[in-house]
């Protein structure tokens, strides 16, 4: 099972990446976001322009709807979903783009 939800949640990252990948790459190249530690991008620099923010909400919409999704096929909650898929996102985060640590705080991979 564990080999299904990580398959759907690569996916997922594939998806999202494909979706918006010039202008979330270019947010995240230039610290505007990061991959936090529950799944969703977070803002690492509050001061991010309203563009950035709407990409940013738009992406997390997205996530959730997916992570939703999964937790109802594998039958587990919808948070482990979200858990496994940051797991993944941080290992496919590119050196120098920010993820968030397990106290919350953001450093550059």
């Amino acid at each position: 099972m564990k080999t299904l939800i990580k398959a759907c949640l690569l996916s997922l990252l594939l998806m999202t990446h494909a979706t918006f990948a010039a202008d979330l790459s270019t947010a995240k190249q230039q610290g505007w976001v990061g991959e936090q530690n529950n799944g969703y991008l977070g803002l690492v620099r509050s001061d991010a322009p309203a563009d950035v923010k709407a990409l940013l909400a738009d992406v997390n919409a997205q996530r959730k709807a997916e992570f939703t999704q999964i937790a109802r096929k594998n039958g587990i909650a919808e948070a482990e979903a979200a858990r496994i898929f940051a797991r993944e996102a941080e290992t496919r985060t590119v050196p120098g783009n920010y993820i968030q640590n397990p106290a919350g705080g953001w450093v550059k991979k």
